[in-house]
């Protein structure tokens, strides 16, 4: 790919930097929360202003003295996203006035040579324009704005195209498949991102939470497109002391409803424990196409020769996940790593799968004449008819003659069996019932008469 014209928003913590970069892109992708430090990993999106497209890139906050463990890791790639950056917007908070770190973060901006638009943010009020303090307009001109309330916004999107650099490749954003890497805390879901992508783009540490923001990585192989989605550990909210953490488990769980595929990352060392089963299931419902990578297998491998035992173990505390395909990886070595990406491919076009009405009737007819139908009652009911109504995952009515419901233990060996004859793999299977209608009913009976 060619190179991606970037604009960059970076600052302090808790200036607005997360707001300002949702309201640009016209949706909610960072998380923004009352406390400083939400944003850690650099968080970017295809912007599009004036028939223009670029890289809007946010970034962690540029900290002073603090007790975060992380913030020299977060200052770096910060810095990091500057030096790369076509354009940047230096964000400062214009109720809170200037503090000794911006100006030497302001400084050392200017010395890269780049095109930047300082902002003041939350300036709420043209009675509080009018109050801002001399000494920011030291540094030239400054766009008072508020992000939260989209003052002078569109100010900011005319600037931003007026010192855009000409040229620069589309962006290309519709067409990749997203795989959202769920799991627990510090089962390497950064890691394997990183490993993908081939460098380090996200922050990596043993320190628990270190990932908040899902954050999109796009990479291609083979001429495919794939958005590797990490996401924030996912474990109880009680649990969880920091706001910031809950937030980004929250939204962890909404990205699996956003994504193509979804790939459970599982710690080969400590495998698999009741959070683990929690996320399967989130998974499983949402539907999605899901794959399991069983990452750190290197630990292992010297004394575990087959894994024919460790998936016997996943298959049985996962059951009701029996479809997902499981792939043992190491994201310290890169080993198998990239299949990641040719399963998910394959679920995922496995989702897509139409299966004929009349395939399905046969099918149907065959299954119930060796099992016959019970519903929770344990009564016998009748299965008339079966068609294809969705993809994604591929789901199935049947009509049946009376409003009773199928004994969820008879519905679980149906969709099975159903699964397993038509080779559907790594995507759930979802069954429907509807009473026929008593027109279709008098005909049908009518038919065999």
């Amino acid at each position: 790919m060619g190179r991606l014209i970037k604009v960059v928003v970076v600052g302090y913590p808790n200036v607005g930097k997360s707001t300002l970069f949702n309201r640009l892109i016209n949706q909610k992708k960072a998380l923004v929360h009352h406390l400083p430090g939400m944003t850690r990993d650099t968080v970017s999106a295809p912007c599009f202003l004036g028939g223009r497209q670029f890289i809007l890139v946010d970034t962690g906050g540029f900290f002073e003295a603090t007790t975060d463990p992380l913030a020299a890791l977060v200052k770096q790639k910060a810095w990091e996203a500057s030096q790369d950056a076509d354009l940047i917007i230096f964000m400062v908070d214009a109720k809170r006035g200037i503090i000794p770190g911006e100006e030497e973060l302001y400084s050392q901006l200017k010395k890269l040579n780049k095109p930047m638009i300082v902002v003041a943010n939350k300036v709420d009020s043209p009675q509080e324009e009018k109050k801002l303090w001399g000494d920011l307009f030291r540094w030239g001109d400054v766009l008072p704005l508020s992000a939260e309330h989209k003052r002078n916004l569109d100010q900011l999107e005319e600037r931003i195209l007026s010192l855009l650099p000409p040229g620069g490749q589309k962006v290309v954003s519709t067409s990749s498949l997203r795989i959202a890497l769920v799991g627990r805390i510090n089962v390497g879901k950064s890691s394997l991102v990183n490993r993908l992508a081939g460098e380090e783009r996200l922050i990596v540490s043993e320190i628990p939470g270190t990932t908040r923001d899902p954050t999109d990585t796009l990479i291609r192989r083979y001429r495919k497109l794939y958005t590797l989605v990490d996401t924030a550990g996912i474990r109880k909210l009680s649990r969880t002391k920091d706001g910031r953490e809950k937030a980004g488990i929250i939204w962890a769980q909404k990205t699996i409803q956003k994504a193509d595929v979804v790939c459970l990352v599982l710690d080969a060392t400590e495998f698999p424990t009741r959070q683990d089963a929690a996320i399967a299931h989130l998974a499983h419902e949402s539907g999605k196409p899901l794959i399991i990578a069983v990452n750190k297998w290197d630990l292992l491998a010297q004394e575990v020769k087959s894994t024919i035992p460790l998936e016997k173990m996943i298959r049985e505390k996962l059951d009701f996940v029996a479809y997902a395909p499981i792939i043992f990886v190491s994201a310290r070595t890169g080993k198998r790593v990239v299949k990641i990406l040719d399963l998910a491919e394959e679920v995922y076009q496995q989702g897509l799968r139409k299966i004929a009405t009349s395939q399905l009737n046969k099918f149907m007819q065959q299954f119930t004449a060796a099992y016959p139908p019970l519903s929770r009652k344990k009564r016998k009911i009748k299965l008339r008819y079966i068609t294809q109504v969705g993809i994604l995952p591929p789901s199935f009515l049947v009509f049946t003659p009376s409003s009773l419901s199928l004994a969820p233990s008879y519905e679980k060996f149906f969709l099975h069996k159903l699964a397993e004859h038509f080779n559907f793999k790594g995507t759930p299977v979802r069954l429907y019932l509807k009473k026929e209608p008593k027109k279709r009913r008098a005909l049908s009976q009518k038919g065999k008469k």
